[in-house]
């Protein structure tokens, strides 16, 4: 009997390259192809990570549109035309089966903005400072 993975694996690098495969058409599919949705009308949106299950069944894509600006709304457009782009995939990458795809904003921007203002918190900076007796014993 073979031993499941844990979901908590990293993934393996099948997983990997099917993923950036995706989001590379699914760029494509977003930049070429002009959808009818008013929420996805002249939208720039960018795709910076897919992640795909171990068996390649399900995929999540995480996007940001340009300027960060409605993205709930983007979001939502997004997963509505799921089908749409599930279609468009299956044309552009070979695959035995073509993954369902879910939309989710990406937040990775969010938590870097985050960390760069407590990395300038007035408190942190001073902990990061050497102190300043240990700098004056060498001389």
């Amino acid at each position: 009997m073979a031993r499941k993975k844990k979901s908590s694996a990293p993934a393996g690098q099948r997983q990997l390259r099917v993923g950036e495969e995706m989001r590379h058409a699914l760029s494509e599919i977003l930049r070429e192809h002009h959808l009818d949705d008013p929420d996805l009308h002249d939208k720039i949106i960018t795709v910076t990570e897919v992640r795909i299950s171990p068996d390649l069944r399900n995929a999540t894509a995480f996007v940001m549109p340009l300027g960060g600006t409605d993205t709930e709304k983007t979001v939502q457009a997004l997963n509505r035309a799921s089908g749409y782009f599930r279609r468009e995939l299956g044309r552009a990458v070979k695959m035995q089966f073509t993954p369902t795809i879910r939309f989710r904003a990406d937040e990775t921007f969010d938590e870097a903005s985050r960390i760069e203002r407590l990395l300038h918190d007035p408190a942190v900076a001073r902990d990061l400072q050497p102190p300043e007796d240990e700098t004056d014993d060498e001389a």
